[in-house]
């Protein structure tokens, strides 16, 4: 365990720096830099860690509709898949300002491949163009989408997971428990990266952690809150902050944590709540990494750790056998 004056960071943390600084890609301080800048250097960042990385024989981009206009999504089907297989509907993280579903390609593509389940990955409409509770809706209506017309995309619609990392894991948390009130869930599992569940800073981990030595701070936190929430009221909305939200009821969640995020607390008062309310959950936290680690995979072996013990989650939960991935 980590030392909680003196926390534990894992060796490859200083390596995945130095190597991109090497290469110029240091990303600015969010709360200070224009947007522009920002996303350009979020992008760059995933770019250089998808480098190299293996395409499946089977990529699709599709266009679904949505309550806001037609949304893209990434469709990864596992190397040899004939019939229709089960598949993960996956949201990225970036803050919901940040990021785009071409960032997430290496880490779909080890996702599928252990798992033998596909991947659809879906490019969420960004803050603060698009406000609360557009990417709420969003969420929603794709996984109503695939469970609808699983078949056309070569997925089977009744076997269901949702995902994400950060920003993703909210909306991924909060459109099941949206799927859950509206009956008939489509969802047979939940694989959730350190999510922003709710808008709270006032926790331990937020208290070690939030001065931005480790990444995520205080102050940007509160920058993506302002872009992506209409209004402050919004803040304690279930939908926005599902930490908060009725959680009975769910399918199994498997949840991911880092040591060195200020959202720890998030994750670890998420699985006492859902205890409480009888769900099957499973937290791990990944020792010495901080918050966004998960598209690391290039250089950091938690990250495809991570990744694996998701994938093998996914697959156990859809009734795939991944020993049959192609």
């Amino acid at each position: 365990m980590s030392d909680e004056t003196d926390p534990w960071v894992h060796p490859e943390v200083a390596v995945l720096g130095a190597a991109l600084r090497a290469r110029g890609l240091v990303a600015p301080v969010l709360e200070q830099a224009p947007l522009a800048e920002s996303r350009a250097a979020y992008d760059a960042i995933g770019a250089y860690l998808c480098e190299n990385s293996q395409a499946l024989q089977d990529e699709t981009e599709v266009m679904v509709p949505g309550p806001h206009g037609l949304i893209r999504c990434l469709v990864y089907r596992p190397d040899g898949a004939r019939a229709p297989v089960p598949a993960l509907v996956y949201f990225h993280g970036g803050g919901f300002a940040l990021g785009r579903v071409d960032e997430w390609r290496g880490m779909m593509r080890e996702m599928v491949r252990r798992s033998g389940v596909a991947a659809i990955n879906v490019d969420y409409r960004r803050s603060p163009e698009s406000r609360f509770p557009v990417q709420f809706d969003e969420a929603v209506a794709a996984i109503r989408h695939f469970a609808a017309n699983g078949t056309a995309h070569g997925v089977q619609g009744d076997a269901l997971a949702a995902g994400g990392d950060s920003a993703g894991a909210n909306l991924a948390l909060a459109a099941a428990c949206a799927l859950r009130d509206a009956g008939a869930s489509p969802l047979k599992f939940l694989l959730l990266y350190y999510g922003v569940f709710s808008w709270e800073t006032d926790t331990d981990s937020w208290r070690r952690l939030g001065s931005g030595a480790f990444g995520l701070s205080i102050s940007q936190i509160d920058w993506i809150r302002s872009h992506y929430l209409a209004n402050e009221q919004q803040r304690t909305d279930w939908r926005a902050a599902p930490l908060d939200a009725r959680l009975d009821d769910l399918p199994p969640v498997q949840l991911h944590a880092a040591s060195l995020d200020p959202l720890l607390d998030d994750s670890r008062r998420l699985r006492e709540r859902l205890v409480a309310r009888g769900v099957a959950v499973g937290l791990q936290v990944h020792e010495g990494v901080p918050h966004g680690f998960i598209r690391n995979g290039r250089l950091l072996s938690v990250a495809r750790e991570a990744v694996n013990r998701g994938a093998d989650g996914v697959s156990a939960a859809l009734g795939v056998n991944p020993t049959h991935a192609a």
